[in-house]
């Protein structure tokens, strides 16, 4: 094949690619998702049901979607958005997303760790009784597993 065929096909491929990409981003409200407001995570019809139940938890008052569900920082927590964003995008649009919604160990882990922030003094006081507490062992929502989601 020569190199200036070669070209052409790369050209009309990376335009296929963000032609379709800008389009799926526009009609996803993709935007949305850079703010921090949680109508946003209801976009998806999927996510209705969690963003219903948020509204009726007691963690409405106090925190957001972005509050439990990505870490502290500007570059990690929109990094955090991004790499979610995508996954979300790709395991909605093809289907292939479990029902119900199961949240990964890496999300899980982000959301362990805001529950440890916010609520400091609470764990702190039943860390030193629990020898498997954190990752893998005692965790948060092992309890509270609908704490912020009352279904």
């Amino acid at each position: 094949m020569s190199r200036s065929r070669l070209l052409i096909i790369t050209a009309i491929l990376v335009g296929l690619t963000i032609g379709i990409g800008g389009y799926t981003f526009v009609y996803a409200k993709g935007y949305s998702y850079m703010s921090n407001d949680p109508q946003a995570c209801a976009n998806c019809h999927v996510m209705r049901d969690h963003f219903n139940a948020w509204t009726r938890s007691s963690h409405r008052a106090v925190a957001v979607c972005n509050d439990c569900h990505t870490p502290p920082g500007t570059i990690p927590k929109y990094m955090t958005k991004a790499q979610n964003g995508f996954w979300h995008s790709f395991y909605f649009t093809t289907g292939r997303y479990p029902d119900p919604l199961r949240i990964t160990p890496r999300n899980h882990q982000i959301t362990e760790v805001t529950c440890r922030k916010c609520h400091t003094e609470l764990t702190a006081s039943i860390d030193p009784f629990h020898t498997d507490t954190g990752r893998g062992g005692l965790t948060c929502t092992k309890c509270h597993n609908q704490v912020g989601h009352i279904e």
